[in-house]
């Protein structure tokens, strides 16, 4: 593009200089590898995302300096830059190292489990000298003056900086495009297209970093906020100044303001205009080079190769196996592989990201799995939770907001990452997460971000938000959760969501979503069960015994699953496990049961996704909360082989008991015994306290047994109706069976659901000859006392998850409560500065009543511990009083 007419006269080279202190910030400690894979920030890719806290560069400085998305520039020459792209400015240029590891990614990158602390409270500072910095206002403003002043309406917090970008009409980050030479960030000032290019090189061996414009024809004055320093040092902050001349005048001058700030005036120009702003630190630059930039040439693929692994297949004859693919863990680069998400292509080709921000393209997912082929396609995202494809064009959801990733020179590499929407608040909260992205029917987006908060409260944290199909708007959908996992029915539409046990969660609920309704949650920095509006209940509770900690849903929509096709698929990922959820439409308000359906997984289970060439469930997820699995990361693909199932069809509880359908024929008098059923029921109570004890319907802890009085078969032999008497809406019941198929194939499960509603039971409708219920009560059978045994204790701490918060050998990695090794008989000091010595009674206490002595150290941890009273039985409790004693 010509953008020089014959009016330019000249080009012009400005100088201005001021002091600025130089603040050193503590020299990182080069990372002792204690595992096969390179550094976190790969020195050959020009930008990864973080937050940036440059709060504390010392005095002189902008205050109150946090981005809570920001890109990190590598320059070369030691030099980098932070762009905020909700601002529009640089928020700081400094030369050394790139930033502490103090994020959740890439602390946990190479010691799998290490959290960063909740809250704001130790985020990612500069490592090195910072040579300019920018405070909390745009970094390009409109009119004849500048502001100081951050624009963005306010959020619920005063004190919260991240309130989400600028209103579009004053400007909008747009595209990151990568080219042969550097990075080209462009974005819109006040409608205005602005390309920038940012770079360093060398000069008498000193760096200079230099900014490139390129600003289209505008009618508007425009400021660039360059940046101050400290003016009470001895070290020199100069700006050099490249711009031509267009139609007669300087198409931009360089100010200093009064506060020392540099500044650039950009004058309406009907011609594009180009300058450069050149910083250098002590001397100053004797030329600024050429303002031209080529923003046609692509860069080379930096990853041209393309690991292959191969598949273990199950040999199982069940009706559903999981087929182990192995990750790319040994590629040439020695990257890290956390999957944290995938999606499909309508030719069967997966596009996976990462938690660590890069996304990987796999082809060979179908048949026998023999060669699974893995293409790096981009990098530099910011702890990204979901991915999705829309019209065969592929989006992440990460911190920054939905990107859209486009490979327009056709290298297999993302060339050009697209903003496709931030018009939702982001906050620096390290647990406000991008916890995951489905696309609706109508091409609008449905996202989930994390809520629990330790510093400030954000605008839209805990909430599920749609976004519009332009990217342009939001809705929210829902507001009040915890850690959600989201999951949109890809043919009508409905929002299912899951959150997570913890303070103001007594148990695992799965939801409805929708009305904007509120879901219960609070953060623990707000009063203390100020609830502010009516909680909506979960379309069903699971007892967090059975999911510890819930992930996404999967629909099995258009699968070739067999009995599984159409669908929804509950994932539970502390003790590795998916669930089949069984909607339950039959009354005036939907309900649902969870059953389980798999196990055998060496990783924790996140979200998955359909193939639409093999029909078939692919499932992934990563590790960094307490978890059973063994890997920190996997892929699986769940198959269907044929075989016949006996997993329910339906699970409905009405007024006279329950009915249990299945698709195979049942042995008839294996079925017709009530001995062959066992079921109980509690409710939980919301508290701030963290989950909830169980208590039965007169208020005692514990669980109410319901012996079954009948049981009668169905016609066609496939639906038994048990009958137990005085059946009544509870929040919590489990209904278990041994059976044996008319084939006499023996089978066992539960099912567990939130009986809201007692539809009436009709013989004749549900296929069943004519009947009376008999539901006379029958006495329960002696039950064999559990026995109380430190191998008992150890069975227990595993089945009830405390092995997800508790070393059992010191270790405090990836935990976050105090280790059990050898602290029996020991003294414990406790949050409020008494102490014991831990007998027998302190341990019975600890497991009963969590919240009554917390140690110190643990009080504000956003994790806490449920209540087991009334959970487990007094045998158990004495169990694991001996398995702990045993830890010496």
């Amino acid at each position: 593009m010509k953008i020089i007419t014959s009016a330019v006269a000249s080009i012009w080279i400005v100088s201005a200089v001021f002091f600025g202190l130089v603040s050193t910030a503590p020299a990182q400690p080069a990372q002792k590898e204690r595992d096969p894979w390179a550094g976190f920030v790969e020195l050959n890719f020009p930008f990864f995302s973080s937050v940036l806290d440059a709060r504390k560069l010392g005095p002189g400085w902008p205050t109150n300096n946090l981005t809570p998305r920001g890109l990190i520039l590598n320059l070369g020459h030691d030099c980098w830059v932070c762009f905020d792209t909700d601002l529009l400015r640089i928020s700081a240029i400094w030369t050394g190292q790139a930033v502490t590891p103090a994020s959740m990614s890439q602390g946990s990158y190479h010691r799998a489990g290490e959290k960063a602390p909740e809250g704001q409270g130790k985020l990612p500072q500069i490592i090195g000298s910072p040579w300019l910095a920018n405070g909390i206002y745009p970094g390009w403003q409109i009119g004849e003056t500048i502001s100081l002043i951050d624009p963005r309406p306010i959020g619920p917090d005063p004190r919260e900086i991240g309130r989400g970008p600028i209103d579009p009409a004053l400007g909008r980050f747009t595209v990151i495009r990568l080219t042969v030479t550097n990075t080209c960030l462009e974005y819109e000032v006040a409608g205005t297209p602005v390309q920038e290019w940012i770079e360093a090189r060398l000069e008498d061996e000193r760096p200079l970093v230099q900014r490139h414009f390129l600003v289209q024809p505008h009618e508007n004055t425009f400021w660039l906020m360059v940046g101050r320093a400290p003016t009470n040092s001895v070290e020199r902050r100069h700006l050099s100044m490249t711009f031509p001349m267009v139609d007669g005048t300087f198409g931009a001058t360089r100010f200093v303001q009064p506060d020392g700030h540099f500044t650039v005036r950009v004058l309406p120009a009907k011609v594009p205009v180009r300058f450069t702003a050149t910083v250098s630190l002590g001397v100053a630059p004797k030329s600024a080079g050429s303002t031209n930039r080529d923003t046609r040439t692509m860069p080379p693929p930096l990853w041209p190769q393309t690991p292959v692994t191969t598949a273990k297949l199950s040999s199982s004859r069940d009706a559903y196996v999981l087929d182990t693919i192995p990750l790319p863990t040994d590629n040439p680069w020695h990257r890290n592989v956390r999957l944290a998400d995938i999606a499909f292509f309508n030719d069967g080709r997966a596009a996976a990201v990462t938690f660590d921000g890069d996304v990987w393209m796999i082809s060979g997912l179908r048949g026998d799995l023999q060669k699974v082929e893995w293409k790096r396609f981009t990098s530099g995202l910011h702890e990204p939770m979901g991915i999705a494809v829309r019209n065969d064009e592929l989006f992440v959801f990460d911190r920054n907001g939905i990107w859209r990733l486009l490979d327009t020179d056709g290298n297999g590499e993302a060339d050009v990452h697209e903003l496709f929407s931030n018009v939702f608040a982001q906050t620096a909260e390290t647990r406000e997460f991008a916890a995951g992205m489905r696309v609706a029917p109508d091409g609008s987006f449905v996202i989930a971000k994390g809520g629990q908060e330790g510093t400030t409260i954000g605008r839209d944290n805990g909430t599920i938000l749609r976004i519009s199909p332009d990217g342009k708007s939001m809705a929210v959908l829902a507001y009040g959760l915890r850690q959600p996992f989201v999951a949109v029915h890809p043919k009508t539409g409905l929002v299912t969501a899951t959150d997570q046990q913890g303070h103001y969660i007594p148990s695992t609920p799965i939801h409805i979503i929708r009305d904007h309704q509120y879901y219960g949650f609070i953060p623990l920095i707000l009063p203390k069960e100020k609830y502010p509006a009516p909680i909506a209940d979960p379309l069903t509770w699971i007892p967090h015994s059975i999911n510890a900690s819930a992930a996404a849903h999967v629909w099995l929509t258009d699968a070739k699953m067999g009995p599984l096709n159409d669908a929804l698929i509950h994932i539970g990922y502390y003790r590795p496990e998916i669930f089949l959820t069984l909607m339950n439409n039959r009354g005036s308000r939907p309900q649902a049961a969870v059953v389980s359906l798999a196990r055998d997984f060496d990783f924790a289970p996140l979200t998955g996704a359909v193939n639409p060439m093999d029909g078939q469930l692919y499932l992934t997820g990563f590790q960094i909360w307490g978890t059973e699995a063994k890997e920190i990361s996997g892929l699986v693909r769940y198959r269907h082989t044929g075989a016949p199932s006996t997993l329910p069809r339906e699970v409905v509880p009405m007024d006279k008991g329950m009915l249990l359908r299945f698709d195979v024929a049942l042995d008839p008098t294996v079925a017709s015994d009530p001995a062959n059923y066992s079921a109980e029921r509690w409710n939980y109570v919301r508290t701030a306290n963290y989950g909830s004890p169980h208590f039965k319907l007169d208020g005692s802890k514990g669980q109410d047994a319901m012996p079954a009085s009948s049981a009668y078969l169905s016609r066609d032999g496939k639906t038994v109706f048990i009958g137990f008497p005085d059946m009544k809406p509870v929040m919590q019941m489990r209904l278990g069976w041994a059976l044996k198929t008319k084939a006499r194939a023996s089978f066992e499960q539960n099912a567990y659901f939130t009986p809201y509603e007692l539809t009436k039971f009709d013989p004749s409708a549900d296929g069943f000859d004519p009947v009376t219920i008999d539901l006379t009560p029958r006495k329960l059978q002696a039950v064999a006392a559990t026995p109380v045994t430190v191998e008992e204790g150890k069975r227990v701490s595993e089945l009830m998850g405390c092995v997800a918060c508790h070393s059992t050998d010191g270790s405090t990695l990836g935990k976050i409560g105090p280790s059990w090794k050898a602290v029996f008989g020991r003294e414990r000091k406790f949050a409020d500065g008494t102490k014991i010595v831990a007998d027998e009674n302190y341990v019975r206490q600890s497991i009963r009543e969590p919240s009554a002595k917390v140690v110190a150290g643990f009080d504000k941890s956003d994790a806490g511990m449920p209540s087991y009273d009334g959970v487990i039985s007094d045998a158990q409790v004495e169990s694991l009083v001996l398995y702990i004693k045993s830890l010496q």
